[in-house]
């Protein structure tokens, strides 16, 4: 086979690099004995998804067609013709070995002389799921779905038993994850994520009552619940002052009626509980409906949702406006071109994920170093986009950082306005002042400069030139090995182009 296609091929590299991989976890799932045909060779399916995932091909049936009658697909088979079954079959249940996968081919990468961690960039990408946005629903139609399936359920199940009995009819084990199940999880995740808003938001309203009853009230904007809280409480300080006034008065007249004066009216009619009254009743129309399916339904930017096809999907806000039904891809990137980091996540902003990012590409970097034995073992500087700013980013342990405080094009804008060139910010007006200021010295803008670089260019080439915009598996944990295997294999092109694999780098490294 050496004779069909040139010793400088690509596809030779990838089956090179693949022989120099700890593959053993595929081979751990292979099936082996029984009745049957042997099954494919773990290590040719998994150049062969490499392969096609590096040429925009993600379709098992066009990668059967591909394995008889692509040169290229048709030596990584070594005659062999898979069908679209096996393909498919093989990607749903990788799941498990895709990240030792990962982690061997960063290993090989740091052998090879890469793996740059002087500076790195943390950027998160929107990628859409195997789903419709028109698939997804709110809790009540979901509950209203799940009640209409469990009742078809319950109709199939009286009318089989009436021709079976108690035998199974015809022995279908049936579809492990229908849609009744995923309307089920659907339902149990909307319902779980409602709870834990409501959670939050009634931890949060504690905290402005406690802070307000003490005199000492929270800075900003009181929850809707708290301003109840306080109104409820308000109504009930006034009556009881009244109440005090009238008890008074009658125990006055009991003991010297002559003296009692006027009687207090009672203190249901009082103007001040009047006005108590009239605040509770504005701060109780001012909450959202009182339907449990409807609480929350539009906290942090992202409506309360589930999709009934893939329920582990999110709908996400994406840029220009709008969503897409997908997930939220966090990836930390070194300066030649390597994600070192990612995780497929469903929250629709990034802030939460700059501290588990950043420790997960300080254990790669360390990992790497070790495997080239010896470069950089840990990370110089971080660079962020505003989508990370946070008091709790900016003050957290960890390699020092650069978060933008705004757009890069306005930070630029403002240090030449303000003439911020000597690098001296005022460090008492908080972490994010003082990272504005160092923004605008010429190092941060400098450094801040490497970011778009840095970040936006695997997302590019996995969208890009890769055409890898959606994801084909269902499920969080299916979709988070699939992209990790899209990144996987971007890491392998980049060392690839980069010349950093090579017939003789590999060569070497097998001497």
């Amino acid at each position: 086979m050496r004779d069909w296609l040139p010793e400088g091929h690509p596809v030779w590299l990838v089956i090179e690099a693949v022989a120099q991989l700890d593959t053993s976890a595929f081979h751990a799932r292979r099936k082996t004995g029984g009745a049957g045909a042997a099954g494919y060779d773990p290590d040719m399916l998994v150049i062969l998804l490499i392969w096609a995932y590096a040429n925009e091909v993600t379709s098992s049936r066009r990668i059967e067609r591909l394995c008889g009658q692509d040169l290229a697909f048709r030596v990584i088979c070594g005659g062999c013709l898979p069908d679209h079954v096996t393909v498919a079959r093989f990607r749903k249940d990788f799941a498990g070995a895709v990240p030792a996968l990962f982690a061997e081919v960063l290993g090989l990468c740091a052998r090879l002389g890469m793996g740059k961690v002087g500076v790195v960039a943390l950027d998160g990408t929107k990628i859409a799921a195997n789903a419709s946005k028109a698939a997804s629903r709110g809790e009540e139609a979901l509950r209203k779905m799940a009640e209409e399936a469990a009742a078809r359920h319950a109709a199939a199940d009286e009318r089989e038993d009436a021709l079976f009995g108690d035998g199974r009819g015809d022995d279908d084990p049936g579809d492990p994850f229908t849609r009744a199940e995923r309307v089920a999880v659907a339902l149990a995740s909307a319902r779980a994520e409602r709870e834990r808003r409501e959670a939050k938001e009634n931890a949060k309203a504690d905290e402005h009552v406690g802070a307000a009853e003490a005199g000492t009230p929270k800075a900003g904007r009181r929850p809707r619940a708290a301003r109840v809280e306080l109104a409820r409480r308000l109504v009930a300080r006034e009556m009881a002052r009244q109440q005090a006034r009238v008890s008074a008065w009658e125990r006055r007249r009991a003991t010297d009626g002559s003296r009692t004066g006027r009687r207090p009216v009672p203190p249901e009619q009082h103007c001040r509980v009047r006005e108590a009254q009239a605040r509770l009743e504005e701060a109780v129309a001012a909450q959202p409906g009182r339907d449990p399916a409807r609480q929350g339904a539009a906290k942090d930017g992202q409506p309360l949702r589930r999709n009934v096809t893939d329920p582990g999907s999110r709908l996400m806000p994406v840029r220009g406006g709008g969503f897409i039904q997908g997930y939220n891809a966090q990836n930390v990137t070194s300066s030649d071109g390597l994600i070192i980091a990612t995780r497929l996540t469903q929250d629709t902003t990034d802030t939460l994920w700059y501290e588990p990012m950043i420790a997960a590409a300080a254990e790669a970097a360390a990992a790497m170093a070790t495997a080239r034995a010896g470069g950089d073992a840990e990370i110089g500087l971080v660079l962020a986009d505003a989508g990370y700013l946070s008091h709790a980013n900016l003050t957290c342990p960890g390699p020092d950082r650069l978060i933008a405080t705004g757009k890069h094009r306005d930070l630029e804008k403002a240090a030449r306005a303000s003439g911020h060139g000597d690098g001296e910010g005022d460090q008492d007006d908080g972490a994010v002042t003082a990272m504005a200021a160092r923004l605008a010295t010429p190092g941060g803008i400098t450094a801040y400069r490497q970011r778009g670089h840095i970040a936006e260019t695997p997302h590019g080439n996995i969208k890009h030139n890769l055409g890898f915009r959606q994801l084909s598996l269902r499920g969080h944990r299916k979709a988070s090995a699939e992209w990790a295997f899209v990144v996987t294999v971007h890491n392998l092109l980049t060392a690839i182009t980069s010349g950093h694999l090579t017939p003789q780098a590999l060569a070497g490294l097998a001497t």
